[in-house]
């Protein structure tokens, strides 16, 4: 059998995640999903060569070794709880959610349970990490999105920013990585997880722009260290059902189940 992994959330990244399960030569077997669309997600099920059940957050915990969350920011606290309890690993990308609510590190430690936050869209954090061992003086990440992936945003949503009009890039936040999570919790996973992996989100500076002329979620990264002083730059192809999600985020996630069950681990 392997490895039994649940997914919670069977949208757009948890339906690319199956499909991998599926056809991977890993001991890695697909035991079940949760969904809170559950029409939505019967008709996603019978799309895989072997359709799993459809099951609550609870039963999903109890039939899995590992359950990735896939499910909207809002419903990680739910999720983490239940499956860190039952002593179980959970794989997620909800960087800013996990630095919101850091008690889910005492809650595996109490129940031997473990949290694996998987890289997501972003790049070089073996690197950042290596250079937290010794000293780093700053970590400075900006952000350019298209504007359609950043309209329905929670921030430009309460703040009236209206960017389907502008013509030029404009900067629509400037701060913290701590800061950008609070008002960007599901836009912002990057750099949350960029801010735990080097200096603190508190730490770690943070600029969001909205750009009409891109196509692509971009990051660019400076990170100066007593060790070394890089660059990181990227450029994520959007999906085409969630343009504020990039295709690598899925693919990040296929990765780090790959590394629970393969004979070799290739990075930090």
């Amino acid at each position: 059998m392997g490895t039994k992994v649940g997914i919670a959330g069977f949208g757009t990244i948890g339906r690319v995640v199956a499909r991998h399960i599926e056809d991977s030569e890993l001991p890695l077997t697909l035991a079940a999903v949760s969904a809170g669309n559950r029409a939505r997600a019967e008709a996603a099920m019978a799309r895989l060569k072997s359709p799993v059940p459809i099951v609550d957050t609870a039963e999903l915990a109890a039939l899995s070794d590992v359950v990735v969350d896939c499910a909207p920011t809002a419903a990680f606290r739910d999720i983490a709880e239940t499956v860190l309890h039952a002593g179980k690993t959970l794989v997620t990308v909800s960087g800013a959610a996990l630095m919101q609510w850091p008690e889910a590190v005492e809650i595996a430690r109490a129940h031997g349970g473990r949290i694996i936050l998987a890289t997501g869209a972003l790049l070089g954090l073996d690197a950042v990490r290596a250079a937290a061992v010794g000293t780093i003086h700053s970590v400075t990440m900006v952000t350019r999105k298209p504007v359609k992936s950043l309209v329905k945003a929670e921030h430009v949503v309460r703040n009236g920013i209206e960017l389907r009009s502008i013509t030029e890039p404009l900067k629509i936040f400037a701060g913290s990585a701590q800061e950008g999570a609070i008002a960007f919790p599901a836009n912002v996973n990057v750099a949350a997880a960029l801010g735990m992996a080097g200096v603190g989100p508190e730490r770690t500076r943070l600029e969001i722009w909205a750009d009409p002329a891109l196509e692509r979620n971009t990051h660019r990264i400076t990170v100066d260290s007593d060790s070394a002083r890089f660059e990181l730059s990227i450029e994520n192809i959007p999906t085409d059902e969630n343009p504020g999600t990039g295709r690598i985020t899925a693919l990040s996630i296929v990765a780090a189940l790959n590394d629970l069950v393969s004979p070799i681990r290739i990075g930090t």
